[in-house]
């Protein structure tokens, strides 16, 4: 397998313009999994990004937390490896952004339901 991917390597070397070689021959250019494994994760982004039209009610607070958590610790962590990723610190700022947005939208909701519930006890205690 690392065979096939060297040979191919080699031949997309002589297909890149000679201005793109500063990128293409990064430490965490798209040669490496420094790249691939950054833009596989803008997936969970997109699919953060797609719950914004589901209603509060039905998104997961431990699903939001983690992704909250998880996107804050690793783009700080992208900034002390090297090479330093910024690809891998902006996925992450973005994972980190959805599952903090979420998050307030569930909370936002849960403090909503509870001011409800007082109020419908407020009115029974009234009408009685």
């Amino acid at each position: 397998m690392a065979l096939l991917y060297r040979s191919l390597i080699r031949k997309a070397d002589k297909l890149v313009p000679a201005r793109f070689h500063p990128f293409w021959n990064h430490e965490a250019g798209p040669k490496t999994v420094f790249f691939w494994a950054p833009c596989f994760k803008w997936g969970l982004v997109i699919a953060g990004l797609g719950d914004l039209a589901r209603p509060a009610e039905k998104l997961s607070f431990s699903q939001s937390s983690a992704l909250a958590a998880t996107g804050s610790i690793w783009s700080r962590y992208s900034l002390v490896i090297h090479p330093r990723n910024w690809n891998l610190f902006s996925v992450n700022i973005f994972v980190a952004c959805t599952g903090i947005y979420q998050l307030t939208r569930i909370i936002n909701y849960e403090r909503s339901k509870g001011k409800e519930a007082e109020a419908e006890a407020g009115a029974v205690a009234v009408k009685e």
